[in-house]
């Protein structure tokens, strides 16, 4: 085995270097992103070393004080992934640009594909012995609650025109036609602690803050974060290559989701259901709005496409083969809150 390169112009501020690598190393990329922070955490736990993809000065709250080996590098740079990725057994893949405002973004594209690409290179040429490709369920096509969609299911997210969607399907394919030995994982919406940014936390939040105006029709999937990083490192040695998994727990519709966040956090839910139709005119007013004052407005078309639909999966697979744990949604909400609250968001 190599010896690790000169760490001294790699450094990352609040980051604890290991002096001796272990004998497993894992690539990670999005290691300071909120589901990655997770899988670092469950990486160290089970004793691998965890070498991780970071952008020089990007922010690392969550990674502070973890024993990783912080590499400086981009996703978009080949050069700086490959070098990564030098004597690593295992890659998981979490990094993306998960934007859907605005709806068409180049930057997106440029992150989950060509990335995805170059991690795909970089996995052919150091000869790892699997890539776990973290993508999102909405690869699939969505079912209802009696009838869920799963894991054969095609992609219906085209109608939306969402560059986040898009990508992520073309991504998933480039991944399972690469010949990498791969596995797909696939989280629904996660909840749960270290949303730093935040990300889907916001909705917690707006919720608190009486910033949601209404509930739509719609629902998803919910899942704690936790469960998924552990069905993500359970993946390094559990399921099948060149199968794809949906990492998921509980199907909800916004009212019963919206419902169970407000008595967790003890505030009210809103108390209007906004129509499929008034729906639709406030996407269009907002997309008017954006094309006017050129900055992207709250909300899209394509948002309010998404929020309109039941985006319900059957979980079943995962749960069988990488032993992901259905930590209830209730826990999901509570540890995300709890960790909004200590760290001075609300």
């Amino acid at each position: 085995m190599r010896a690790y390169p000169e760490r001294a112009n790699l450094a990352v501020p609040g980051v604890y270097y290991p002096t001796q690598p272990f004998a497993m190393n894992v690539l990670l990329t999005g290691a300071n992103g909120f589901l990655g922070s997770h899988i670092a955490r469950q990486l160290i736990d089970r004793g691998y070393t965890v070498r991780a993809l970071l952008r020089p000065n990007s922010p690392t709250p969550t990674l502070h004080d973890l024993p990783i080996v912080p590499v400086a590098g981009d996703l978009r740079d080949r050069a700086s992934v490959i070098r990564a990725a030098d004597d690593c057994q295992y890659i998981i893949h979490a990094g993306a640009l998960a934007s859907v405002n605005p709806a068409r973004n180049q930057t997106v594209w440029d992150i989950n594909l060509a990335g995805t690409e170059n991690v795909l290179r970089a996995a052919h040429l150091t000869g790892v012995e699997r890539l776990v490709y973290v993508g999102t369920a909405n690869v699939f096509g969505f079912g209802t609650k009696t009838n869920p969609g799963n894991e054969n299911s095609p992609y219906v997210g085209t109608r939306y025109g969402l560059d986040y969607m898009d990508s992520k399907e073309a991504a998933t394919r480039r991944v399972m036609q690469s010949g990498v030995p791969a596995v797909g994982v696939h989280p629904t919406f996660m909840l749960g602690s270290m949303d730093h940014k935040p990300t889907s936390g916001a909705l917690l939040l707006g919720l608190y803050k009486r910033q949601v105006a209404g509930t739509p029709v719609g629902g998803k999937n919910y899942v704690h974060v936790a469960d998924v990083a552990t069905a993500t490192v359970n993946a390094l040695t559990k399921g099948r290559v060149g199968e794809q998994y949906i990492l998921g727990n509980q199907n909800l519709s916004y009212a019963e989701a919206f419902a169970l966040m407000a008595e967790v956090m003890e505030c009210r839910p809103p108390s209007v259901t906004i129509p499929k139709g008034v729906a639709w005119v406030a996407g269009q007013l907002s997309q008017l709005q954006a094309t006017i004052t050129r900055k992207p407005a709250r909300l899209n078309p394509a948002m309010v496409a998404v929020a309109n639909d039941g985006h319900y999966f059957d979980v079943q697979k995962a749960v069988r083969e990488l032993e992901l744990p259905q930590t209830p949604v209730q826990e999901a909400i509570r540890d995300a809150f709890d960790w909004f609250r200590a760290n001075g968001y609300v």
